[in-house]
């Protein structure tokens, strides 16, 4: 059996599948990976269940050393990884051997990497998944804790490849490049006026250090709504919140269930994907979608799915 001990966790190591669904009437998000593009991938280059369970680093810095031979994959942020010194590139399936240690500096771009072992993390499943919310201290390894010094990571039995693949280089992202996000707008969307949604998309919007697993918040133009607190709604994710101080949050994984500010719109599926690489200090543009886009957006995510054979 494959196993990891960590030597140093880095800045936030979690470990993350697809999600927990079907528990938001209990109050419960679904939490799971924020990149699933990356996620995927990984996953896919060991041929693994589509919902394997992955460690996500976040921002980089961790060490693990392989207490057996372990096939792993890494996808993601470029954290300048190296095996026993000797640089390794992201996107791509390797041999750790027993005794070799896999050293992260910090991501150069992007902000999480993703590590996959073939078979995948053997850790408690809780309300159908192992993802990691450490707000409602579920999952992971032990009530929602992430990954620490010491810990043991052992993956389920499976056959060993006898080969290793990369992933194409026109599915790797450029995560250097602008991030563009675009709008579905929602029935609420008519608490702004045309002016106020005219700033909203015509001034980019910054990243600010206080963006979490739960929103990313961001500073920039801010946007008045004619009224400032609804009923509570169930807040889907990407949603687009506009709380009192008129500084847009976009909801994502870990997001509360509910929430009672207005909600201009929500990102599309396929835009969330880059914005779980964002960082602080990066910039954001919104566009509203137009029909023929959103069919397309559709037509990519159901494309996507497929491919990974994902149940949602």
């Amino acid at each position: 059996m494959s196993r990891l001990v960590v030597i140093n966790s880095g800045i936030l190591s979690l470990i993350q599948d697809l999600g927990r669904y079907g528990v938001a009437q209990q109050g419960i998000t679904q939490g799971g990976a924020m990149d699933l593009h990356a996620f995927c991938w990984a996953n896919y280059l060991l041929a693994n269940d589509s919902n394997a369970a992955e460690l996500e680093l976040t921002v980089g810095l961790a060490c693990f050393e392989a207490l057996s031979d372990c096939q792993c994959a890494l996808t993601g942020a470029d954290m300048s990884a190296t095996i026993d010194g000797e640089p390794i590139a992201p996107w791509q399936a390797f041999l750790l051997r027993k005794g070799q240690r896999l050293q992260f500096g910090a991501a150069k771009h992007g902000l999480r990497a993703y590590l996959a072992i073939r078979g995948g993390f053997n850790v408690p499943i809780v309300l159908g998944s192992a993802s990691t919310v450490m707000r409602e201290q579920l999952g992971g390894l032990n009530n929602g804790r992430p990954v620490m010094e010491n810990d043991i990571l052992e993956c389920y039995q499976s056959l060993l490849l006898t080969e290793y693949s990369c992933v194409p280089t026109a599915y790797i992202p450029d995560y250097s490049a602008d991030i563009v996000l675009h709008v579905i707008e929602s029935y609420q969307a008519d608490t702004f006026t045309s002016q106020q949604k005219a700033l909203f998309y015509q001034h980019r919007y910054q990243i600010t250090a206080a963006s979490d697993r739960m929103g990313c918040r961001l500073q920039g133009e801010k946007i008045t709504m004619m009224t400032t607190q609804l009923i509570s709604q169930p807040i889907a994710l990407g949603s687009i919140q506009i709380p009192s101080d008129g500084l847009p949050i976009i909801l994502l994984n870990d997001r509360q269930t509910l929430g009672g500010y207005p909600i201009l719109g929500c990102i599309a599926r396929m835009d969330l994907l880059r914005l779980g690489q964002a960082k602080p200090n990066d910039e954001v543009q919104f566009k509203v979608i137009d029909e023929p886009l959103l069919i397309h957006y559709r037509q990519k995510w159901m494309d996507f799915s497929r491919f990974f054979g994902l149940p949602f």
